[in-house]
């Protein structure tokens, strides 16, 4: 259901920045470092919402890539305890059946 909400809300986004985007057809001087350009302001206004959903996106796909890595090295840790874990339950078992055998007092 999120996905589907996100969805919709992206689509609601993209349809209110073309609604701006055609209402602002002038055209306006950007100025870079180096040089100067005239473009039409929808242009300089799809770019930069283009140029803003890259940047988000690069940061959440390192951000997703940084915690799958994370939770794989969790997971490996853990089947590594869980191992320990069994093979001193295996021994831990095993002691107490001999010790068992011990104090159980002899057959008459």
């Amino acid at each position: 259901m999120k996905a589907h909400a996100g969805i919709i809300l992206a689509l609601i986004f993209v349809l209110i920045i073309a609604i701006f985007s055609v209402v602002n057809v002038d055209s306006v001087t950007v100025n870079f470092l180096f040089a100067k350009a005239e473009w039409p302001l929808i242009l300089v206004i799809i770019v930069s919402v283009l140029m803003g959903a890259l940047i988000v996106g690069s940061i959440g796909y390192v951000r997703i890539f940084k915690l799958q890595r994370e939770l794989n090295k969790a997971n490996s840790e853990l089947e590594k305890y869980r191992g320990e874990g069994a093979a001193l339950r295996r021994q831990l078992v095993g002691e107490e059946d001999e010790n068992l055998d011990e104090k159980q007092p002899p057959h008459v």
